[in-house]
């Protein structure tokens, strides 16, 4: 009795121990699951045209080759056409920046009636030019982060492996994934994978026709407004598409604040633009792109989106919609009963207008027994 008794105990602790190995190893390397996360996201997407050529009896492995480097010469491409003309107007803003945060400091100080009291500012644009950095601090800071920025290429390299391994051989891992389930639930499994891709799918592609329309609308716009920076505005406002509603904040703010110092009118119509464009743009277009493929409530990605930000940062923001994605596949296929429209239209109705009483067909029951009394006393 001692020994089974000794036995069950030590198995306990045996688990236990193991448990918070498992749970301190994962969030050790939680990046790596994330940055993982996110290339099965890319190669999802990139799946899309590699079936398509596979389907036209093409090689899988050429198949997969061939996109997968159409995918790193787009990458090219925009990284040669956009990034020297963004850090050419990078500079041109530094150089300005003494300019534009004296003329910022008279018009704010001006409009608060006092011009003593500010002091985060200087309104002396040689006091503001001797407070940036030298370039001999510059310099010695991209020395000391220069082996961080090593590390991001190996990782960025290792990512970009990583993809084109998944792309080129995902066989195995798809009957890795559902050997994690029992026979009885791997249809489930392939219909909530294969539901989650879709939803994917549209989100990406979904995010980089609307982040194309934005960025050559803001770049016209502030072309012709003569802000400075164009380049830089439109690449963030293509980018900030992949982070919703947040990404509106990122791309807006700067350029408005850039107009503030130049003329505080002109502040007001690019506010004014980018209002207008955010909400033609979130409101009619990119929900008629995602409406027939993703069909998830903007209440569902603001809540997984501040969650995933507060935690993970940037790398969450990246992931937290294809991560809604997946949670809501797997959820309607293993978890949500099935219900009938009407007999789920009247449970909400009954919610939102507040009536217990109320009856499939609209009417309360105290209405309905009203009127079954009356037709007792006639």
């Amino acid at each position: 009795m001692m020994n089974a008794e000794y036995k069950s105990l030590s198995k306990s602790v045996y688990l236990a121990a193991g448990l918070f190995v498992a749970i301190w190893f994962a969030f050790e390397v939680i990046q790596v699951i994330l940055l993982f996360f996110f290339a099965i996201v890319i190669t999802i997407v990139l799946n899309a045209p590699t079936t398509w050529l596979e389907r036209k009896k093409m090689r899988r492995t050429l198949a997969a080759i061939i996109v997968f480097f159409i995918f790193l010469i787009f990458l090219g491409a925009m990284g040669w056409l956009i990034i020297p003309k963004i850090v050419y107007q990078v500079q041109l803003l530094i150089a300005d920046l003494p300019q534009y945060l004296t003329i910022l400091n008279k018009r704010v100080t001006s409009w608060l009636n006092d011009n003593t009291n500010i002091t985060g500012i200087q309104t002396d644009p040689g006091n503001i030019a001797q407070q940036l950095p030298s370039a001999q601090v510059i310099l010695s800071g991209i020395s000391r982060y220069s082996l961080s920025l090593l590390a991001s290429v190996l990782l960025f390299i290792f990512f970009l492996c990583l993809v084109a391994y998944m792309l080129i051989n995902p066989r195995p891992l798809l009957e890795l994934y559902l050997s994690f389930f029992t026979e009885a639930k791997r249809e489930k499994a392939a219909k909530a994978f294969a539901n989650a891709s879709v939803m994917t799918i549209a989100w990406m592609w979904s995010n980089v026709l609307a982040g194309a329309i934005r960025a050559v609308i803001v770049f016209i716009f502030l072309l012709w407004m003569n802000i400075p920076g164009v380049w830089i505005w439109a690449g963030v406002t293509f980018f900030a598409e992949l982070i919703p509603r947040i990404g509106f904040y990122i791309m807006a703010v700067p350029p408005i604040l850039i107009a503030l110092a130049i003329d505080p009118m002109t502040a007001m119509w690019v506010a004014i633009f980018y209002l207008v464009l955010d909400e033609i743009m979130g409101d009619f277009v990119i929900p008629r792109i995602r409406a027939s493929t993703m069909k998830i409530h903007p209440v569902s990605l603001l809540v997984m989106l501040l969650a995933m930000v507060t935690v993970f940062g940037l790398m969450g923001a990246l992931i937290a919609t294809p991560l809604t994605a997946f949670i809501k596949a797997y959820y309607e296929e293993f978890y949500e009963r099935k219900q009938s429209p009407s007999t789920m239209k009247h449970q909400v109705d009954m919610m939102l207008y507040q009536n217990a009483n109320q009856t499939k067909d609209g009417e309360s029951n105290q209405d309905k027994n009203k009127e079954t009394d009356s037709n007792h006393k006639s």
